[in-house]
């Protein structure tokens, strides 16, 4: 019996049970176990203001090292770019729709005026509609996919903007009049792509997600958390990017943003396959040369008066007794270690 970890939210289940399917039909039997996270905790607050790297992926790594469950089924966008030393990516499923959509409450007449308020959780959406749409007002919007589509039912938004993906997987995307895809908004890194972790030693378990893995897909996701591990560093910023193949051709696209949407940098490129290994880290490292590390730190401020940076993750006890003016970014990538040197003796001359 392979025991599945996901959230429990809808989309969540639905993509625990995609793979459980596939691994049914492979002969192995299942069965899925719901684990929560933080992320489905705290909805009062933009996913970028709580700066907790893993937010939703977290309590899923814990219940693998633990052996609750045998692998985790995680939306590719929300894992963090490093994962928990022993816990490995073993598959990505093939590619959804990878494109944003805008889901209005009413219709579309509101681009005829000059002020418009959206909604979105998310800093990229916000930067790259602000950076189009610079006089409309951004709200905030959190929740799973059902959530989020009550929440601008019962508002006075103009309209909020998912994941297509999500929508169209557990059939909750509107008919064509109460949606517009947004097919120049660059998506997340991985977005649309569901990806399965085990831990590096049960290679039982690895080596049967493997033949679930889409090498397409992954190529493409590989490319594209490259770009964003070299320029993220550990917080959240306004970054999308997107690979695509077509025939033996990778194409290429990264884009950063201030977080007011005002500054863009954009790198494209298109190149073979077989020469696009390290394409990811070439494009960040060109973004970061063309302005990206001033646009960096203008992130991390998160408009507050006082930052803090841990190079620890802080516990939700912790981070609830700081003041709200503190705006705090953590992540886990400094490690310490004991280094014992030899200690040599002198002999004085004197």
């Amino acid at each position: 019996m392979i025991k599945i970890g996901t959230r429990s939210s809808e989309l969540a289940l639905w993509q625990a049970n995609t793979v459980a399917s596939h691994l049914e039909e492979l002969g192995h039997a299942t069965s899925i176990i719901k684990i929560d996270s933080l992320g489905d905790q705290v909805l009062d607050k933009p996913l970028y203001e709580l700066g907790v790297t893993g937010i939703f992926t977290k309590s899923l790594d814990i219940a693998l090292l633990n052996k609750q469950i045998d692998l985790a089924v995680h939306s590719l966008k929300d894992v963090p770019t490093k994962l928990p030393d022993g816990v490995i990516q073993a598959a990505v499923l093939k590619r959804g729709n990878y494109n944003d959509v805008l889901i209005l409450r009413e219709d579309e007449n509101f681009f005829e005026n000059e002020q418009a308020t959206i909604a979105t959780g998310s800093l990229r959406r916000k930067a790259q509609w602000l950076h189009r749409y610079p006089k409309h007002t951004i709200v905030g919007l959190r929740g799973n996919v059902n959530t989020r589509l009550q929440k601008l039912k019962e508002s006075s938004w103009n309209a909020a903007i998912f994941a297509l993906a999500g929508l169209s997987r557990i059939k909750l995307l509107p008919k064509k009049h109460k949606h517009i895809k947004l097919d120049w908004m660059t998506p997340a890194p991985a977005q649309g792509a569901v990806m399965v972790a085990t831990l590096k030693k049960n290679n039982y378990v690895t080596d049967i997600c493997k033949e679930l893995n889409d090498d397409e897909t992954a190529l493409c996701v590989h490319i594209e958390r490259q770009f964003l591990r070299v320029l993220e560093g550990g917080c959240t910023a306004p970054i999308g990017a997107l690979a695509t193949i077509k025939e033996e051709e990778l194409s290429f696209n990264g884009v950063l943003f201030s977080p007011d949407g005002k500054k863009k940098i954009e790198f494209s490129k298109t190149a073979l396959k077989s020469e696009v290994e390290d394409l990811g880290e070439f494009a960040a490292n060109y973004i970061l040369s063309k302005g990206g590390k001033k646009l960096m730190r203008e992130t991390i401020k998160m408009d507050k008066t006082i930052n803090v940076f841990s190079t620890k993750y802080l516990s939700k006890e912790l981070t609830s007794k700081l003041q709200s003016e503190i705006g705090i970014s953590m992540s886990d990538f400094i490690s310490i270690k004991n280094q014992r040197s030899k200690i040599k003796r002198f002999k004085s001359t004197y």
